[in-house]
């Protein structure tokens, strides 16, 4: 077992990824420089940095796949907004068979996931994890279509274990991370932890939890997240980004759609407030949902059927 940070953990998938396929290349504002060993390994025609513009970047990326590279564009160094560049130039791809990532940083309160699943052209991937994400960024990498690939940069302050390097996660399959009978907690990203400390919680009030990790938000993995309503009858859906349009509004819509009858009580959405960008960062942070806040939603729910 191995201990990597987010950042060590991607420059280790990057440089196997790259020995694997000679058609890998990396390029993005600061690429290069923030990984000076990937480009005395592969040189600078496979690790290059550019100018510091998304478009730039992703409109480069858009024609090396086309041309039969799989390139990933580094976005990390640009402000997190110019993610949304990267969404709206979409349309320059003429198809989904177009084998590129997109690796954008995430920013809190402000749901770039949405904007990057409101375009059909690509694949979208949160991870909960430092070691869940080098696993998905191994699939998104070998994957034939674009991938945009969320990097939630907090994640370098706490190293994590890894039990294989080179593993892979499938794209598209949620996991669920605690198996439990009364409630189903729904979450991507840093989220994650949170309703997994709550689930710790509400064990010791004898509330046993579904926690379900969604990994990727387009596609989302309907299957998984209707079988576990279906077995516990209540859902609480919690976002970091706040709740106008978000993620939760897609999946609370899809268990009214498709498992409504099993239901015992309302769909609960936890999310953070709009974000006010006048106010210091730490300020804007603290309307996240925490592990409490879950906690105690999650068993206003089940005292609810119980009182019913």
């Amino acid at each position: 077992m191995s201990i990597y940070t987010l950042n060590n953990a991607i420059s280790e998938v990057l440089a196997q990824e790259m020995r694997r396929d000679s058609r890998v290349l990396v390029f993005g504002v600061n690429a290069a420089a923030a990984r000076p060993e990937l480009q005395n390994e592969f040189g600078p025609q496979r690790v290059r940095d550019t100018p510091a513009s998304a478009r730039v970047v992703v409109g480069t990326a858009i024609g090396a796949a086309a041309g039969g590279l799989r390139p990933v564009a580094d976005l990390l160094a640009l402000q997190p907004g110019a993610a949304i560049d990267v969404a709206r130039a979409a349309h320059l791809i003429q198809h989904t068979r177009l084998p590129l990532v997109v690796l954008f940083n995430e920013q809190r309160n402000q749901d770039l996931h949405a904007t990057f699943a409101h375009s059909t052209r690509f694949v979208v991937v949160s991870p909960g994890s430092a070691s869940e994400f080098a696993a998905l960024l191994r699939a998104a990498i070998r994957d034939d279509h674009p991938v945009a690939f969320c990097v939630d940069t907090s994640m370098n302050a706490s190293p994590d274990e890894f039990r294989d390097i080179e593993q892979v996660i499938p794209l598209g399959k949620a996991a669920v991370l605690r198996k439990g009978c009364d409630v189903t907690l729904v979450s991507y990203g840093r989220s994650v932890r949170e309703c997994l400390r709550a689930a710790a919680q509400l064990a010791t009030n004898g509330v046993s939890a579904d926690v379900i990790d969604l990994r990727t938000l387009r596609p989302l993995d309907e299957g998984t997240l209707l079988r576990s309503v279906h077995k516990t009858g209540r859902l609480i859906v919690v976002q970091e980004p706040n709740r106008l349009c978000g993620i939760g509004a897609e999946i609370a819509a899809l268990v009214s759609e498709k498992a409504f009858d099993a239901l015992t009580s309302p769909v609960a959405r936890l999310a953070g407030n709009d974000p006010d960008e006048s106010a210091p960062q730490f300020h804007r942070q603290r309307g996240t949902p925490l592990a409490d806040t879950i906690h105690e939603t999650a068993l206003r729910l089940v005292e609810q059927a119980a009182a019913a």
